[in-house]
């Protein structure tokens, strides 16, 4: 039974005195879409809503009036006042009251509380900790096993709870086993009594050291430190031998692993000027990142092996990263009051706003062109109907302002929207608009990325959370006192909370600002962000060092965005907060976290994973390799995530928040893509110059040209401007017919030659080579990409000095030459072009009507937002984007729903034997493994990350010779190199341990016998001369015997008056003990000697009772000594057993090097390559006059690339101390 809705004839009747209206309206002032009338409404919030009465056609011109002339554009809300059947009230309350309202059930059919509640067993469970009824849907999701133990405990009190019991237990996940968990050195989930089981069984310190050296773990940093790592002897085999180096014992790399960072050694140099700096030693590093591995394996081995150790962690683990259940969302039932009935949502957008409405925050990672844009709509105006929010606000991408008003309310005609515009946001407008979203009751505000960053957050909310942030940092100083970790921990934590009292500091000067309306004060509750990943360079503090992918500096719209979403978090209990995007993960997995901290802040507080640290141990594991840094000035470590293992666990974590659909779900109607690979040949001039490519290569390798003059980053860049044309390396070089450029021009001619009837369009992206439209030649030549549309390289420009390029683009050359075959120049764009808002709108109509038909960008300008599609049938990649999800945004421009082509085609063009093959393959490579996670199955358990920077040596020495063995030669090298390097170390511990095993340990084991017989020996002389019961011994000082305790303490301290300096001055006697006085620490200190066989000191205060029993004391402690030297004694004995167990071994990866050497020497034969190593070709070049050093012979020029190991790296300009450089480890 439905409640009426207005009849028909009403609805004409309003409908023939709106066309009258219009035509009036419209015969006196013109079309409402017009300039004149656009200028006249710019005040009225309304005016989007007036412009959808119109229809226009490519010439601005009324096609015709809009559906509203004549049809009913709103669903009516029809209100059900009675059903019969329990379920279908069920349908009613979830569609009607967002929950199970069982008053209202009730009241829809009849039926009693308990009738209801029989008829929905199984259906509906009462939540016991709430005390509210929910769907099983949402009852058997989240986090089930802690639902179990509280449905298990009330059960016990009440059975009603049986049945919630019996449902949460078949809902429990299956529990991994050991063998399913991948546990890294460094989790912090791992109980620090574990790594201290670990450390002392596989280093085996001395039994006396154990107390001192203590693992600990400080919960707000996310810090590790070992204290006393430095206390093991220099002959423990275990520290300086088998686990550690020379110049990093094993307990400081065990540290260093812990955080996470690959163990360095630094040496000092001073250069000319005096100036000392720090310098990486890449031989001591490579033997210590060994040591490094050898720890981490022998972890892997050890965590499992203890059956009572196996069966806490597994446990553990299973507890907080497998006790989650992710919730199916079905949101057939919402019935979306108010939505335009000509349009149907799919299964997919139901089934998403039904997560939006019902969840908490989400993410729409859906793919390119799924329609997410309708789903935020329908979502925030359901939210609204249903009373779950009030005011929403929608961040769109600045130019998407306007289409996502006409969106909006081609879905709701009748909503009340207010879209913000470029002039709202001026100066003396910001206030005013602000305040009218603050007043005004709108369905929704729609308002630029750039606008919204401008509407500050309160100075109050500010304040506060930096006091808390000064709060916690407090917390973790008197945190990190109390363990006694290292003073260098705490001062960085000093210098982090000094840092926030100056930001408060700053803040509080500043001064309220009354004018600004701030966030808060704007009344939003619901905030959704399109596009998302325009905010993933949000800051985040690692221990890590220089790893990949990890932005350590801190975008503001960024921070901003963080700072809202926390807001909007407290005010809805993490329910109001919706981000989408096609490409969630675009280029490395750390952007997952990144999501995860906008939008599951409480979910990561719980399972200890807030801290990113704590993540990356959990799910990721770092490789750190030696390699000649970009711009050829020596060797870096570069560290990037090499594996992400856990990953089911961590995708069940993130899909509560996340709702996936990949193209294979969804099933769109969106054209057929047609790949097409065409292959370019090189002209013998490219081949000349790519041999030319190889040749630089090897003399920035051997440190022959200054990397101000060339490095690896350029040879990169000019390897793929050479693959896209080599006229943009030299204009005067002659046009090849057969290059992909002209390859493209031609497909793009035959292409818009058949499409003529249509006017079907093409797109052409190209990020190399790009116009700079307005600027002088000099200044738009001027870049080190050749004038790369890429934001990421601009920080690179600044290092690099940049000689100025010819003005020559290869936008300009097909331009031409698309006119010179006839067509015209207006049918030809340029993205460049539309430099305002206004001309982007212009040129994009003209493109979706056919008017434009070519139409060429880059990524970054043509990417994400760009609707076009109506008439694509074609797009070109002229040259292989950065990243993969540059590829995804560049074909979700074509295979899009709306393009009315049943089949599109895709070019990618390829030029032989250069840099663009490689790159394509490194592109599909790293799309292969954001698939493996980004997908809505269940993903492997683990998978391999791939790196993609500025190429190595050795990939630009295969590229360059078209032979794939020079590759495997250049990895031969460096791991020949490397293990030669391990070789040498291995030989000369054996040595160190044979001289050990003769002399030092004997020596020293003679030694502590001493001791031991000397401590025994004067333990007897104590014991012999006791004090007697109640009474004093006696003590002899200067000649007088005193057998009175307050005398004797006196006379001692009259004594110290004739001591002068470190000169012993004999004093007396005490129990059988010679005494003896000294002055120590520049005069501040009286240190009294008993001799006996040993020497005991005392150090002696004024007080003189006080020194006597200072002076008992430490004759008494002889017995702990004692035990002490015992410990030591015991410890030496093993140590020598160790070291003979040691000593002889073969060195272990001795077959794998000569397997490599072996191989490595047959493909010198086969190339034809001189093996010198690098060293020698280096003093080749030191031989010859320095303007003859770059004209190297090319056999010389082939080094292995760590060959440099062997020898120090000669120093420009710089002068290592002799004998005194300065050994660091960090």
């Amino acid at each position: 039974m439905y409640k009426r809705q207005t009849p028909d004839s009403a609805i004409r009747q309003a409908q023939a005195e709106l066309n009258t209206l219009y035509d009036s309206f419209t015969a006196k002032c013109g079309l409402i879409n017009s300039r004149a009338n656009a200028l006249a409404f710019q005040d009225d919030s309304s005016y989007y809503l007036l412009c959808t009465l119109e229809e226009l056609d490519e010439e601005k011109q009324l096609k015709r009036k809009a559906d509203i002339f004549t049809k009913r554009t709103i669903k009516p809300h029809e209100v059900v006042t009675s059903v019969d059947m329990p379920s279908e009230a069920l349908a009613l309350s979830i569609s009607e009251k967002a929950c199970v309202d069982l008053p209202y059930m009730q009241q829809l059919t009849g039926m009693d509380e308990s009738a209801l509640i029989d008829g929905l067993q199984g259906v509906i469970f009462r939540d016991p900790v709430k005390s509210e009824w929910q769907t099983a849907d949402e009852y058997l999701s989240g986090n089930v096993r802690q639902k179990l133990r509280e449905a298990e405990q009330a059960a016990s009190a009440d059975p009603a709870y049986l049945p919630n019991v019996e449902a949460l237990r078949s809902s429990q996940p299956k529990d991994l086993d050991a063998s399913e968990i991948e546990v890294r050195l460094g989790a912090t989930w791992i109980d620090q009594k574990y790594i201290q089981q670990f450390m002392e069984e596989t280093f085996e310190p001395p039994y006396y050291l154990r107390r001192s050296i203590q693992v600990h773990f400080s919960p707000f940093t996310a810090e590790w430190s070992i204290s006393g790592k430095s206390q093991p002897s220099y002959s423990d085999i275990n520290a300086y031998m088998t686990y550690g180096t020379e110049r990093a014992n094993a307990y400081r790399i065990l540290e260093d692993t812990l955080n996470l960072r690959d163990v360095r050694i630094y040496d000092t140099v001073t250069d000319p000027d005096g100036k000392e700096r720090r310098v990486l030693n890449s031989k001591e590093t490579t033997l210590a990142q060994q040591k490094q591995q050898a720890i981490k394996d022998a972890f892997s081995e050890w965590i499992w092996r203890d059956p009572d150790r196996r069966r806490e962690l597994v446990t553990r683990y299973n507890e907080l990263f497998n006790s989650n259940r992710p919730r199916e969302y079905d949101g057939s039932h919402i019935t979306f009051s108010g939505m335009n009935p000509e349009i149907h949502l799919r299964e997919h957008q139901l089934n998403a706003v039904a997560h939006i409405l019902y969840g908490g925050n989400t993410l729409l990672a859906h793919e390119v062109g799924a329609g997410k844009t309708f789903e935020m709509v329908a979502a925030a105006m359901e939210s609204k109907r249903l009373g779950l929010c009030h005011k929403p606000i929608f961040v769109v991408p600045n130019h998407l302002t306007e289409q996502w008003a006409s969106e909006f309310l081609r879905l709701y005609p009748s909503a009340n929207i207010l879209a913000a515009t470029k002039k709202d946001f001026e100066p003396k407008n910001r206030k005013k608009f602000c305040a009218r979203i603050a007043t005004g009751d709108y369905d929704a505000i729609i308002i630029g990325h750039s606008q919204f960053e401008r509407i500050p957050v309160s100075m109050e909310r500010q304040e506060r959370l930096l006091r808390e942030q000064i709060e916690e940092v407090t917390e973790g100083i008197e945190e990190l006192k109390s363990s006694r970790v290292e003073h260098f921990t705490i001062k960085s934590m000093e210098r982090t909370k000094k840092g926030l009292e100056t930001k408060l500091k700053k803040l509080l000067e500043s001064g309220r600002k009354d004018d600004v309306v701030t966030f808060e004060e704007l009344g939003v509750d619901r905030l959704f962000v399109d596009e998302a990943h325009a905010f993933k360079n949000l800051f985040l503090y690692t221990k890590m060092r220089n790893v990949a992918g990890l932005s350590t500096t801190d975008a503001q719209k960024s921070s901003d965005m963080l700072l809202k979403c926390r807001y909007i978090d407290e005010l809805t209990g993490g329910k109001g907060v919706v981000f989408a995007t096609g490409t969630p993960v675009s280029n490395s997995m750390t952007e997952l976290y990144t999501m995860m901290r906008y939008l599951q802040h409480d979910t990561l507080q719980k399972k200890g994973l807030a801290h990113f640290d704590c993540w990356a141990s959990t799910f990721g594991e770092t490789t750190t390799a030696i390699e000649l840094a970009p711009d050829g000035t020596g060797y870096r470590a570069r560290t990037r995530f090499a594996k992400f293992f856990n990953l089911p666990e961590l995708m069940t974590l993130f899909k509560e928040v996340a709702d996936i659909k990949t193209s294979d779900q969804l099933h769109l109607p969106v054209p057929e893509a047609v790949y097409h690979n065409v292959v370019a040949q090189p002209t013998e001039i490219q081949q000349a110059m790519v041999q030319e490519l190889s040749e630089r290569a090897a003399k920035v390798h051997a440190g022959a040209v200054d990397a101000s003059v060339d490095n690896m980053l350029r040879i990169t860049t000019d390897g793929r401007k050479l693959g896209l044309d080599q006229r943009i390396i030299n204009p005067d070089l002659p046009d090849d017919p057969s290059s992909k450029v002209n390859m493209c021009v031609d497909n793009i001619y035959r292409i818009w030659d058949e499409g003529q009837a249509d006017k079907l369009t093409q797109l052409v992206f190209c990020d190399l080579s790009t116009p700079k439209t307005g600027a002088p030649a000099a200044k738009a030549a001027k870049s080190v990409a050749g004038n790369l549309d890429i934001p990421e390289l601009h920080a690179v420009e600044s290092q690099i000095d940049i000689t100025l390029e010819p003005e020559f683009t290869v936008y300009d050359d097909i331009r031409e030459k698309l006119v010179a075959r006839g067509i015209p120049r207006e049918q030809i764009a340029f993205i460049h072009e539309a430099n305002t808002e206004a001309r982007k709108k212009e040129l994009f109509a003209k493109v979706r009507s056919g008017q434009v038909r070519v139409l060429m960008g880059s990524t970054f300008k043509m990417g994400a937002g760009m609707n076009v599609q109506d008439r694509l049938v074609a797009l070109h990649d002229l040259d292989a984007p950065w990243r993969p999800g540059d590829l995804e945004q560049r074909s979700g421009r074509i295979i899009r729903q709306g393009n009315r082509n049943k089949q599109v085609h895709i070019f990618r063009y390829v030029t032989e034997a250069t840099f663009d093959a490689y790159l394509w393959q490194t592109l599909e490579n790293k799309q292969k493994f954001i698939s493996q996670i980004m997908t809505s199955k269940s993903p492997v358990r683990s998978c391999e990350d791939i790196d993609e920077t500025a190429l190595s040596y050795a990939e630009i020495k295969a590229l360059c010779a078209g032979d794939e063995r020079i590759k495997e030669k250049m990895d031969l090298d460096v791991d020949v190199a490397r293990l030669k390097l391990m070789k040498a170390n291995h030989q000369s511990q054996q040595y160190r341990l044979e001289d050990n095993i003769l002399r030092h340990f004997p020596e020293q084991i003679e030694q502590n016998k001493g001791f031991i017989a000397g401590l025994q020996a004067d333990m007897q002389t104590l014991a012999e001369h006791s004090h007697p019961q109640d009474g004093f011994a006696g003590m002899t000082v200067r000649g007088d015997v005193l057998t009175d305790k307050e005398n004797a303490g006196a006379a001692l301290v009259d004594a110290m008056k004739e001591v002068k300096g470190l000169e012993p001055v004999p004093i007396g006697s005490y129990r059988g003990f010679q005494m003896s006085l000294t002055l120590e620490d520049f005069g501040k200190q009286y240190v009294l000697t008993l001799k006996g066989k040993m020497s005991h000191r005392v150090e002696l205060g004024k007080d003189p009772r006080g020194n006597l029993i200072r002076i008992d004391n430490a004759l008494s402690g002889m017995e702990t000594r004692l035990a002490r030297v015992r410990e030591k004694l015991d410890s030496l004995y093993a140590q020598m057993e160790t070291a003979k167990a040691e000593l002889g071994k073969h060195f272990p990866q001795e077959q794998e090097l000569k397997e490599k050497s072996a191989r490595l020497a047959q493909l010198n034969i086969e190339l034809n390559i001189d093996d010198r190593t690098l060293m020698e070709a280096m003093a080749e070049i030191a031989d010859s006059e320095p303007e003859v050093r770059p004209a190297v012979s090319a056999k010389s020029e082939r080094p292995s690339v760590l060959a440099k190991l062997h020898a120090p790296l000669p120093q420009r300009d710089s002068h290592p101390k002799q004998n005194e450089t300065e050994k660091e480890v960090r």
